[in-house]
C-alpha cells in the first residue's frame, strides 16, 4: 500500500504537540486514525473536529493492558492496524546529582516501556498479516548527551536501539525512528528544576513547530511497503547542535 490514504494508523501522545500535529497531517492525507493519550477531553475534541475517520480512546502507555485494549479497540473500529506511531514521551530534565528518582522512573516508564508496550500490542497482528509499520519518535537526544539530560538521552537512545533491533529482526515490518531537534511543544513543562526550565525556554528560541515533525512522519508512512525510511533527523536551520 503506497501513500497514507485509507491506512489505519494508531497515534499515541495525540492530545498536543507533535502527536496532535501528526493527527492533523495524516487526517488530511486520508488516513483513518485511532488516537490515544491520557487527556481524553482533548482527544474527544480533536476527533469531533476532524470527523468520523478519527476515533479515540484514553491510553496510558505505561500500562500494557491499556495498550492492548487500545489496539483491540482500533481493530474493532477499523478492521485492522497498518501502522503505529509511538509518540508519547516526557522530559523532566534535571542534574543527576538532584537525585530525582521519581522523575527518572517516569521517563523510563513512558519513554521506554511505553514504546515496548506499543510494539507488543501491534507486533503479533503485523506478523500475522505480514506487514506493518512502527514509527517511534525518539529525539536528537538519542545521538548526543547534554548536562541535565542524561536520563532523557538514555531513554531516547533506548528507543533508537529498540527500533533498529525491530527493523533487523523482521523483513516484512517497517521500522522508522523520527529524531526531532528542538520543537516548540509542551514537552518539558513538567521540569521541576527552575534553572533547567529557564535554560530550556532560552534554547527553544530557535525551534521547529510540531507540523515539521508531522510532515517527516507522513513522508515515512507514505513510502511503498518495500521502502523503509529507517531514520529522519529534523533540526531547526538555526540550531547550533
Amino acid at each position: 500500500m503506497t501513500g497514507a490514504a485509507d491506512k489505519i494508523i494508531l497515534i499515541t501522545g495525540a492530545s498536543s504537540g507533535i502527536g496532535e500535529a501528526t493527527v492533523r497531517e495524516l487526517a488530511q492525507a486520508g488516513a483513518k486514525l485511532f488516537i490515544g493519550a491520557r487527556r481524553s477531553d482533548r482527544l474527544q475534541a480533536l476527533a469531533a473536529e476532524l470527523g468520523p475517520h478519527v476515533a479515540w480512546q484514553a491510553l496510558d502507555v505505561t500500562d500494557g493492558d491499556s495498550f492492548e485494549a487500545f489496539a483491540a479497540a482500533a481493530v474493532a473500529r477499523f478492521g485492522r492496524i497498518d501502522a503505529l506511531i509511538n509518540n508519547a514521551g516526557v522530559m523532566p530534565l534535571s542534574p543527576i546529582a538532584a537525585l530525582k528518582r521519581d522523575e527518572w522512573k517516569k521517563m523510563i516508564d513512558v519513554n521506554i516501556h511505553g514504546v515496548l508496550n506499543g510494539i507488543a500490542a501491534v507486533l503479533p497482528r503485523f506478523l500475522a498479516q505480514r506487514s506493518g509499520h512502527v514509527v517511534n519518535v525518539a529525539s536528537i537526544a538519542a545521538h548526543m548527551v547534554m548536562p541535565t539530560a542524561a536520563v532523557y538521552c538514555a531513554s531516547k537512545f533506548a528507543v533508537w536501539a529498540i527500533t533498529d533491533g525491530l527493523r533487523q529482526e523482521h523483513d516484512d515490518i517497517r521500522a522508522t525512528i523520527i529524531s526531532p531537534g528542538v520543537v516548540a511543544t509542551e514537552l518539558g513543562n513538567d521540569i521541576s528544576d527552575q534553572d533547567v526550565a529557564s535554560a530550556l525556554r532560552e534554547w527553544r528560541k530557535k525551534s521547529l513547530t510540531p507540523d515539521a515533525i508531522a510532515r517527516a512522519i507522513r513522508f515515512a508512512i507514505e513510502q511503498p511497503d518495500g521502502v523503509d525510511i529507517n531514520e529522519v533527523i529534523v533540526r531547526p536551520t538555526a540550531a547550533g547542535m
